[in-house]
């Protein structure tokens, strides 16, 4: 692991100095970059994680660098539009609470477990920026650490339901930290100019051993009987289920030191999970096959990669592992340059890597398609010789944004807005139409290296964030589901905003859709289950039907907001009635703020009760469950 020590002088100031013209903060920035450019070697040999604590630095080499920072530093927080409201945080809770207020009925077969969201909540009120003698950081929009957002449906013994509801940080080691110091600590440092990326990148290392906070706030998934939060720039952290307690790291005990992408896949047959791991250095990519039972790496293989893609998502089908080298990059030397540390790189060539399960490099072979960037995955599969991906897909990325200089609220709006029906090529639209996703598939011949690729849905709508029946994972599907982005309100306030759902018919043909001369097979079928007016959601799951044959017996689950009331809810959606009104309309006593992932644990949790919440009343207790109800008394 690298030294924390670089040789870098730290010139401390009693003020805190202000920018200076254009002209000299050009010539600044200019200085600056060669200046950083003899530390590159360095720089390169450091991931943007690092877990080396700063103990190579005496505790008054430590109280002068804070100085310094505190002098030349100035924190400023990034404030939200009021159309933006409900992307802004909200207070911890104390304890959960029950939930009474259900229009409709949650149905008998429905299962008993816990519905669990996951999403950014800035821990001092809002994301902050800072300004310096080196120009200017921020954070992006999808920072800001992680919340999570539970829902606990308890089944009574005469089958009736309790529903409790809690929310509670993810208490990462820099979360920890900066409660200690209760003030914003962490230097941003993923946008912003580059002399100001580049100083936050060491400062941060000198001061706390690590880059960039840990922000945990992207996605939840179980394994090996475990719950897991994660994002991408660090290890996942053990979650306690029923107190949201924090627990540990998870380093598969000692085996993996990297950070996971925000989305394994469990092997179907096996149980296994695999997972990817990105760094800013070489390896850039690393690929893992974890033991059912969560407790060994089973395989670990280079990925060989000659550049760090940001892969939010890896597949895997029955024999194979399938990833993604998008042109969305992370380059250190770039940064070093004077340009962005993150960036869609356009004229970039995208492929898609098959991997046996347990392989390595050299087995892997590589398709090349489109230019793309597709962040999120409905399934993989193998059909004959082909394996088939089916994702959701944009042209260029949406993160981290746009071009410094340019203003972020202008950008996304354009970027945001509806687009208009789109004749001949439907991959021929305007710049700014290049980050409205939707869903797409890809069928790659292993036996002759060919590529078949097309639009699963037309204009219509954008789509993303998309999710499966998770007992399909890996094999052949007739049904995914997504989250319909209302375009009009995304433009409105610079935010994605989801007004819907929909759920694709990958095995029919759209009835109303008149074959054009550029689509070798008709649009898939699509429905719709739109929210009511400024009402937006986040964190869908589909929860399977107890005892349910067919692939589409169960429910849909999700957390909205309405915008007008300020009232969030959870709806309960029949998914084989997809169109229908919701079977049951939770309403919660507290706001629940935009996020992104979430999932469904079914589990008992009549003899956990009073572990979610100890005041529970001793009737409701007995009522769900009487061996709990002794122990409460």
């Amino acid at each position: 692991m690298a030294s924390s020590g670089l040789p870098i002088h730290i010139h401390c100031s009693a003020q805190k100095p202000s920018v200076s013209s254009s002209a000299n903060f050009d010539h600044l920035k200019s200085t600056l970059s060669n200046a950083f450019k003899p530390f590159l070697k360095q720089i390169e040999r450091l991931p943007l994680r690092i877990d080396v604590a700063p103990q190579t630095l005496n505790d008054t080499c430590l109280k002068l660098v804070d100085a310094a920072v505190d002098s030349v530093f100035e924190f400023a927080d990034q404030p939200l539009l009021p159309s933006q409201s409900n992307f802004g945080p909200v207070d911890e809770m104390k304890e959960a609470v029950q939930v009474t207020n259900i229009q409709g009925e949650i149905p008998r077969d429905f299962a008993e477990g816990v519905y669990i969201r996951n999403g950014p909540n800035p821990i001092f009120g809002a994301l902050t920026s800072t300004s310096s003698m080196f120009g200017r950081s921020s954070y992006t929009w999808i920072e800001g650490e992680g919340m999570l957002h539970a829902l606990y449906f308890c089944k009574g013994v005469e089958g009736d339901w309790t529903v409790l509801y809690k929310n509670r940080y993810v208490e990462t080691e820099t979360l920890k930290l900066e409660k200690q110091r209760n003030k914003p600590s962490f230097l941003p440092a993923i946008e912003g100019d580059s002399p100001a990326i580049l100083s936050a990148y060491l400062l941060n290392m000198l001061r706390y051993g690590k880059v960039n906070k840990e922000i945990s706030n992207t996605n939840v998934f179980e394994h090996g009987g475990k719950m897991y939060s994660i994002a991408e720039n660090h290890k996942p952290q053990e979650i306690n289920i029923l107190t949201l307690e924090t627990l540990n790291d998870w380093d598969v005990n000692g085996g993996w030191n990297r950070p996971f992408s925000s989305h394994p896949k469990k092997a179907p047959g096996t149980g296994e999970l695999v997972i990817l791991g990105i760094d800013a250095t070489k390896p850039f990519a690393e690929l893992g096959v974890i033991s059912a039972d969560g407790n060994k790496l089973l395989h670990r293989a280079d990925l060989k990669l000659n550049r760090c893609s940001l892969c939010h998502e890896i597949g895997v089908t029955q024999r194979y592992n399938v990833f993604m080298d998008h042109p969305l990059l992370i380059d250190l030397n770039r940064l070093v340059r004077g340009s962005s540390l993150m960036k869609y790189e356009k004229e970039g060539y995208a492929r898609i890597g098959i991997m046996p399960r347990y392989e390595s490099a050299d087995s892997i072979q590589w398709f090349k398609v489109k230019p793309n960037c597709t962040f999120h995955l409905f399934n993989c599969f193998e059909d004959g010789d082909e394996v088939v991906m089916w994702g959701c897909k944009a042209l260029d990325s949406i993160i981290p944004g746009p071009d410094k200089g340019q203003n972020k609220f202008d950008w996304f709006s354009r970027k945001l807005r509806p687009i208009k029906p789109i004749e001949g090529s439907m991959d021929a639209v305007s710049e700014d139409q290049l980050v409205f996703p939707r869903p797409y598939e890809w069928r790659m011949n292993k036996q002759t290296g060919d590529v078949k690729e097309r639009n699963l849905t037309g204009t219509e709508y954008s789509m993303d964030f998309p999710f499966i029946n998770e007992g399909f994972v890996g094999v052949q599907n007739n049904y995914g589901y997504c989250q319909v982005r209302d375009s009009i309100a995304s433009s409105a306030s610079g935010m994605a905003k989801y007004g819907g759902l929909a759920k694709l018919y990958f095995g029919e043909q759209n009835p109303g859709f008149s074959l054009k001369e550029n689509e070798v097979e008709g649009l898939t079928k699509v429905e719709y289950h739109m929210f009511e007016k400024n009402t937006f959601g986040t964190g869908a799951a589909f929860v399977p039907k107890q005892g349910g044959v067919e692939e589409d017996d169960g429910w849909v689950v999700t957390f909205v907001h309405n915008e007008d009331t300020n009232i969030s809810q959870v709806l309960i959606i029949e998914a084989k009635s997809f169109t229908s009104k919701p079977v049951a309309r939770i309403t919660l006593p507290f706001r629940v703020p935009y996020g992104f992932h979430g999932t469904f644990r079914p589990m008992q949790l009549q003899n956990d009760i009073l572990s979610i919440i100890p005041s529970l009343n001793s009737k409701i207790v007995k009522s769900i469950s009487p061996s709990c109800s002794q122990i409460h008394e």
